[in-house]
């Protein structure tokens, strides 16, 4: 029987940092990594491999940082947890006690029981496994026409890496617009417009009735009636966290199917911890329990985890999932952090909106300037930042991620305008015309002085 201090089940994001945070933390303690897979893909790079990368061996995590820390890895399937005994059980009979467990397990992806023709040949889904994720690259060579089931982010990714290729691709998204399940319209219409300019076709606003075919694919029927052809179908309908072994062990979960966890990210079981997809995530702004699923978004879980695993910290906590989501499609990036216009009114908050449009170099004229417009959403009250979201070239995703601390942080708009920022011609946008404090200025306009 093995012992360890501290055991990880799952090796992806979420496990790998809790690992690698609490050795640092704790380099005393023995820490144990057990994973089903022989390599772990990264999540957000998963895309990538049908078209921008030459395999998914380009898109692995590495092994050499666990080695390097003194941390174990083993390759194995849990299979039974003993809360009571702390142990676990493997497949291969293998038997692991531990003193604190982190189960960072993951999700699996959506196929849904009512979609009809879900089983026929040639219908993907996309998970986090680089074996069926080379069969799948294999399968889809030689097929031209090929439906997306889904627009948000991996379904548009995957498209357009697809489209890259010379296929036929068509995305079916049930909302009015891709990726509007996290943008507000106007992005998330001007996402859609930027795919389609790109040669991807999109059937919004009309969902899936049932996939057809004799055996295999050969057409995906809307609910309108609509017929689309189809040599392959990928379901990029979502994923769900991945709590079969901690149910099993008594482990509690959530009304949304997450194990429930704490602020520092313990279960409601003595010495268990949950990070990652399969963790409960709230909120940052309504507390409100989410479905978010995000590999930063786990990384952050996994620090505080790694952080807090034998001594408490109270300035060390997760106090809620912000969702900064960005994406790219060519040359242009989208991105948003908090939560949107839409759901702020939806939620009852007393708001007031700002855009502000300019470039992200200076001056405008030099090569590769890119469009870059900021929107702010603004609590009318205290001027707190609730969300923003951004379109705009590659430097997208860092003003995301500024605004993003803004909300963590409770900044407001007056926070923004007196914040102090380095600039370069070739790397920011001008001094003069920031555009996120510009976008704060006219945010603070509104409060003072509405029309």
């Amino acid at each position: 029987m093995k012992k360890t201090d501290v055991l990880v089940i799952g090796g992806s994001a979420a496990g790998l940092v809790a690992a690698l945070t609490g050795k640092s933390q704790y380099p005393e303690k023995d820490f144990l990594v057990v994973r089903k897979e022989k390599e772990v893909v990264v999540p957000c790079g998963i895309p990538y491999i049908f078209g921008s990368l030459e395999s998914s061996a380009q898109n692995v995590i590495p092994d050499a940082g666990l080695e390097k820390a003194g941390i174990g890895l083993l390759i194995g399937e849990v299979v039974e947890i003993d809360i009571q005994e702390k142990t676990c059980l493997l497949a291969d009979d293998q038997e692991i006690t531990y003193d604190k467990l982190v189960l960072a397990i993951g999700s699996n992806p959506v196929k849904p029981s009512w979609l009809k023709g879900k089983e026929l040949e040639n219908v993907f889904v996309v998970p986090k496994d680089k074996v069926y994720l080379d069969a799948l690259t294999e399968k889809l060579h030689g097929k031209e026409k090929v439906v997306v089931i889904g627009g948000g982010f991996i379904g548009v990714e995957i498209s357009d890496e697809l489209n890259k290729l010379g296929k036929e691709i068509t995305i079916v998204e049930i909302l009015p617009h891709v990726l509007g399940a996290v943008f507000d319209e106007e992005l998330a219409a001007k996402a859609e417009e930027v795919l389609m300019e790109r040669g991807v076709k999109v059937e919004a606003g009309a969902g899936v009735k049932e996939i057809c075919g004799n055996g295999k694919v050969e057409t995906v029927r809307l609910q309108d009636g609509k017929e689309l052809p189809a040599e392959a179908v990928i379901l990029a309908m979502g994923y769900k966290p991945n709590i079969a072994l901690a149910q099993k062990a008594g482990i509690e979960t959530n009304e949304l199917g997450f194990i429930k966890v704490d602020r520092y990210l313990r279960t409601r079981t003595p010495g268990v911890f949950a990070v990652g997809d399969c963790a409960e995530k709230r909120d940052f702004i309504t507390n409100k329990p989410i479905g978010a699923m995000l590999a930063s978004t786990a990384c952050a879980e996994a620090r505080v985890t790694g952080m807090n695993l034998f001594k408490l910290e109270t300035v060390r906590t997760f106090s809620g999932t912000i969702s900064n989501f960005a994406t790219a499609l060519g040359e242009h990036s989208f991105g948003v952090a908090g939560i949107t216009e839409d759901t702020a009114r939806t939620e009852g908050f007393d708001i007031v909106t700002s855009t502000f449009e300019g470039v992200d170099q200076h001056p405008g004229k030099l090569p590769g300037t890119h469009k870059q417009a900021v929107k702010l959403v603004v609590a009318k009250d205290s001027g707190l930042i609730l969300g923003g979201s951004v379109f705009g070239g590659h430097s997208t995703g860092e003003i995301v991620n500024v605004i993003g601390l803004a909300i963590q942080n409770n900044m407001t708009v007056s926070s923004l305008l007196t914040m102090q920022i380095g600039t370069h011609p070739l790397l920011t946008a001008p001094p003069t015309a920031y555009p996120l404090i510009k976008a704060a200025e006219l945010a603070l306009r509104e409060i003072h002085c509405p029309a």
